[in-house]
């Protein structure tokens, strides 16, 4: 995340972006209307720059009204090594190219400088038939709806996990089972594939082709009780 320093005030990005565009060959005045910087050059369209002391929402929708008058128009904050603004650039960069909004850092004091992270334009995202067509399967697999948005920090009930939970319950009442019965008896085709890669630790090869529950996977399958109800139920 892009922040202010200590004391910093928003007036003191002004001096470094009014340099900057300056130098560009563009004339440049504050607190024109609405708009805290305005910048116009002979042959090209003018320049619109707002300026926060953090990246927010508020910044973005200054922006998004800005360009019901200009095509140009900037987003100017700080430059900040904070660790946020690592972890949240191509996100930051990600939704200013999809609002067609530009991205100025400044960076002010001693030895002032400003950098275009990037210009504005239309932007047409490409959509990922690979990652949508994930998604439309992991729907389409899903029993029910086991899940409830936006919590976090909890387990995610995938199609993956419940066939884990369906091998598990079954390898729980039936004791080790070869993969191939498993496979008939729940339904789960990949049921051999899961239960060898075995990634939730819970399952064990006992004899080759066959497998068994781990202690994990007998304490975690508790966890699951009304997951593995309800797909008892559908099946």
């Amino acid at each position: 995340m892009l922040n202010s320093g200590i004391a910093m005030r928003e007036s003191d990005l002004y001096a470094p972006l009014k340099a900057y565009l300056e130098a560009q060959g563009y004339e440049v005045k504050a607190e024109i209307g609405d708009c805290d910087l305005m910048a116009c050059r002979e042959g090209d369209p003018p320049i619109i720059v707002e300026m926060k002391l953090t990246f927010s929402l508020a910044l973005l929708m200054q922006g998004v009204d800005r360009q019901k008058m200009f095509d140009c128009v900037y987003l100017a904050v700080p430059v900040s090594s904070a660790r946020g603004w690592k972890l949240r650039y191509d996100a930051i960069i990600h939704t200013c190219r999809r609002l067609g909004l530009g991205l100025l850092a400044v960076r002010a004091g001693d030895k002032p400088r400003v950098t275009a992270h990037l210009d504005p334009g239309p932007y047409q995202p490409r959509k990922s038939a690979r990652r949508s067509g994930r998604l439309l399967k992991e729907f389409a697999h899903r029993v029910g709806d086991p899940n409830v948005g936006g919590v976090n920090r909890v387990k995610r009930v995938t199609a993956y996990r419940q066939d884990a939970i369906r091998c598990a319950t079954h390898l729980a009442a039936e004791g080790p089972t070869k993969a191939a019965d498993v496979a008939k008896a729940t339904g789960v085709q990949r049921a051999g594939v899961m239960m060898r890669a075995d990634h939730y630790g819970w399952f064990e090869r006992v004899t080759r082709g066959v497998y068994g529950l781990t202690p994990r996977g007998e304490a975690e399958l508790a966890d699951y009780a009304d997951v593995a109800q309800s797909l008892k139920a559908d099946a």
